[in-house]
């Protein structure tokens, strides 16, 4: 009894009868004639409501509704989460949806609407797009359906408690992953790099056609052929790749809904796959004032799920980041020459210079691309005419700050440091370019 007083809901529709009968009753205490009227259409009209309490309430005959949730969210990407309902009534029903979404997404405001056919199924798709990984809680599913007749509504609530896990970006991860196996990069912003020699890693030996180098003429075979024969080259492979990844309180900055550590998380993801496509070794190693995580570098196929694994539970600390820590760790554990990529962020070119002599250090032994990140909001900044002395005064700080991230740049590089400084949402696209580079000019 009491799950079915819950489930009850009296709609508009009733209360505008109820109170056009008190307005009839108020006049029939001078037009008495209304009065037998009033009360013929007040028990017609409460015969009605039963009627349509016994429709909504018959045994054995309900709506069904299920939310399809993926196994797992991508993280900055558009989800989509469809719902299917069925109607197992005899009659047409009106259905009034409301979904108890993650609170993460702060949209209390879910409504959807439709009509439903005897024994029809319908399934409509909504998109959500998360902005931090993490569990995010589903609550109940409601559907408030309403008979033709209009005076009353049957709740029924599903899915309590369903739960989805919101990993790294996989779409972004697989978008590069596909650009790279259909060698269309150039459609994405990812550009062809022009090879300067070749790398020493033997292929085959095949006979001359005109267009090849010469200087890869094998003479022996050509000898013993009796025909021009070259030699073949081709990339390296099982060459090792470190993404190592800042998760101090300079990552925490947040672009676009994003904090920087996500990008950099994305991207890592994105480039990872990409590298062990390439066949070569990826590992991972996540630092603030501590070393938080860190994996090995293999080039086993199913590695990604673990690098996935790994970035999903990874956060930002609060903290100042010890570079000093991480030279330590990176001169023990990784004694094989590698590509690093550093994922960090530097404001100041006086925070530059205090980690300087580490990065100097680390790239004594690797191959060192420190990666950090234009400040968009200044460049809006930079582009926006000064209205008034304010506006001069701010356009000027904004002018320092852009002057000294380009100076960070050139002392970088004036110690043979590779660099990338990009805007957050491009990171992707810069860092798969700059490991291609690499590999094409066989720096590593």
């Amino acid at each position: 009894m009491v799950r079915f007083f819950k489930s009850l809901f009296l709609n508009t529709n009733l209360f505008y009868a109820l109170a056009i009968l008190s307005v009839l009753f108020l006049f029939s205490y001078w037009f008495t004639f209304l009065f037998l009227w009033t009360s013929l259409l007040l028990f017609a009209i409460s015969l009605t409501v039963l009627l349509d309490i016994l429709l909504l309430y018959k045994p054995n005959e309900a709506i069904l509704a299920v939310r399809k949730l993926p196994e797992k969210f991508s993280n900055s990407d558009p989800n989509p989460v469809p719902v299917q309902v069925t109607n197992n009534y005899r009659l047409r029903m009106d259905l009034v949806i409301i979904d108890e979404i993650p609170v993460q997404f702060q949209k209390r405001d879910f409504i959807k609407t439709m009509q439903l056919a005897p024994n029809e199924t319908k399934t409509f798709t909504y998109e959500l797009t998360p902005r931090q990984r993490g569990e995010y809680i589903f609550g109940y599913l409601h559907l408030y359906v309403s008979s033709p007749i209009g005076l009353i509504t049957r709740r029924y609530s599903f899915d309590q408690n369903q739960s989805v896990k919101v990993y790294p970006s996989f779409i972004q991860m697989k978008q590069y992953d596909f650009l790279s196996i259909d060698h269309r990069k150039t459609n994405f912003g990812l550009k062809k790099i022009r090879r300067l020699g070749h790398t020493m890693e033997f292929e085959q030996i095949k006979e001359y056609i005109p267009g090849d180098d010469v200087r890869t003429i094998n003479w022996k075979a050509t000898a013993k052929k009796g025909a021009l024969m070259v030699n073949q080259f081709q990339d390296e492979k099982s060459q090792p790749l470190y993404s190592i990844i800042d998760v101090g309180r300079v990552m925490k900055m947040p672009f676009n809904g994003l904090s920087l550590l996500d990008y950099a998380i994305n991207s890592t993801l994105a480039f990872s796959n990409i590298a062990l496509k390439k066949q070569d070794k990826v590992g991972l190693l996540t630092f603030s004032n501590q070393i938080h995580q860190s994996l090995p570098a293999s080039s086993k196929k199913s590695y990604l799920l673990s690098i996935s694994d790994m970035l999903y539970n990874v956060n930002t600390k609060f903290l100042d980041s010890d570079f000093g820590l991480l030279y330590g760790v990176i001169k023990r554990k990784i004694t094989h020459r590698s590509l690093l990529l550093l994922y960090t962020n530097f404001e100041h070119i006086s925070s530059l210079k205090r980690q300087l002599p580490y990065l100097k250090g680390l790239s004594q032994q690797h191959v060192l691309v420190v990666i950090f990140f234009d400040n968009t909001e200044l460049k809006q900044l930079l582009d926006k005419e000064a209205q008034n002395l304010s506006g001069i005064y701010q356009k000027t700080i904004a002018q320092k700050f852009d002057y000294d991230k380009r100076l960070m740049v050139k002392e970088l590089e004036k110690h043979g440091i590779q660099t990338i400084l990009t805007a957050p949402e491009n990171l992707t696209v810069n860092t798969i370019n700059k490991y291609l580079e690499i590999k094409s000019r066989g720096i590593l």
